[in-house]
């Protein structure tokens, strides 16, 4: 029951029940009853806080219910206002159709024992609605403040994971085996090709660069993701030549689509760093469009000794994936590929904390 309210209702409301229950309770005694607090105390206690206790917690739990029921089914906080506006017409409904079925069963089978005459006219029928659209109204705060609460922290979690991203691709490219495979690439390519020599310093250059001109950014262009691809693959195949086949085929219409910085960076080190690269067995990383998605696929051919992997980089893609777009990373491995699916956006994404302050308003 608690884990089933905080998933749908924002936090776990049992606590609001113990607490609020009996004091909506004994207001509610008090409207219907009211002439009969003043004729004994008793009364008040033991009868009418006893038939208000019924109405209540039957309303209660009705009314808690369609709150469920239309989270479940509107859960984006973007449909915040159909949501409410919704829950209050089947409030009031709820509240008419429950009320003639209590007010039977009061008068019919308990009150007679109480012999206690119930008070009529409006204030009996306005009261309690008031009361329960204020019951409402405490349900919706402590949703909103809490799924707030969860946006801030999303967003502080955001921020870590982006300086992790950067460290990362940063450590990638100046590990010390990097900066010796390069520089002993470039040693040897010095004699004997100097101008491919000077294209390479550059392309290595550039991917140094690119990594601290988006250290700020959380979304960027895939056209900027593709050309600092290049230079990476650049480096990527004059080190490993033809034993590393790197196939991109993106569409001119995608160009524009937004990607998380350094997402492919990672995935072909993740390719590279756990497959076999040879002559006999040469690893094929693809890039391409598909249904909306960027997908990364290489052939499957997992190295027999290679250290045990943290998977913190595909873990880092799908954690900033999901703070931008309510499509999830889908990752897919098959006996002959290794598949990572990537949402390309088209616009640069509100962050949840932007669409619940808009929601609130």
């Amino acid at each position: 029951m608690g884990n089933r309210a905080k998933k749908y209702l924002g936090f776990n409301d049992l606590w609001l029940m113990l607490i609020g229950i009996p004091i909506v309770s004994h207001v509610t005694s008090a409207i219907m009853f009211g002439h009969a607090f003043e004729e004994d105390v008793f009364v008040n206690v033991t009868r009418c806080s006893g038939i208000g206790l019924i109405y209540v917690s039957l309303y209660w739990l009705v009314f808690r219910e369609l709150f469920i029921f239309y989270r479940k089914r509107y859960p984006d906080m973007r449909e915040s206002k159909r949501r409410i506006a919704l829950q209050v017409v089947m409030v009031i409904v709820a509240y008419i159709v429950v009320g003639e079925v209590i007010d039977l069963l009061v008068k019919n089978f308990i009150q007679p024992y109480f012999d206690v005459p119930q008070k009529e006219g409006p204030l009996h029928a306005i009261a309690p609605l008031t009361i329960s659209f204020f019951v409402i109204s405490i349900y919706e705060t402590i949703f909103f403040y809490t799924k707030l609460q969860k946006s801030l922290t999303e967003k502080e979690q955001l921020e870590r994971e982006n300086i992790k991203s950067q460290l990362e691709g940063l450590k990638n490219q100046v590990n010390p085996h990097f900066l010796f495979n390069s520089l002993n690439t470039l040693i040897y390519m010095i004699p004997e090709d100097p101008d491919l020599a000077v294209r390479f310093v550059q392309q290595l250059s550039k991917v140094y660069r690119y990594i601290l001109e988006i250290r700020d950014e959380k979304l960027i262009p895939l056209a900027n993701e593709l050309k600092f691809l290049d230079s990476y693959i650049f480096l990527l195949k004059e080190r490993f030549g033809a034993n590393l086949i790197v196939q991109v085929d993106v569409p001119q219409v995608y160009l524009n689509h937004k990607v998380i910085p350094l997402s492919l960076q990672l995935l072909l080190e993740n390719a590279i760093k756990h497959n076999i690269i040879s002559s006999l067995k040469p690893l094929v990383i693809e890039v391409f469009v598909e249904k909306d998605k960027l997908i990364v696929r290489n052939n499957l051919q997992k190295k027999n000794q290679v250290m045990n992997s943290t998977k913190a980089g595909l873990q880092n893609i799908k954690n900033r994936y999901s703070f931008f777009s309510d499509k999830n990373v889908e990752v897919l491995s098959t006996s002959e590929y290794f598949i990572v699916m990537l949402p390309l956006m088209k616009v640069a994404a509100k962050s949840r904390v932007n669409t619940i302050a808009t929601a609130t308003k």
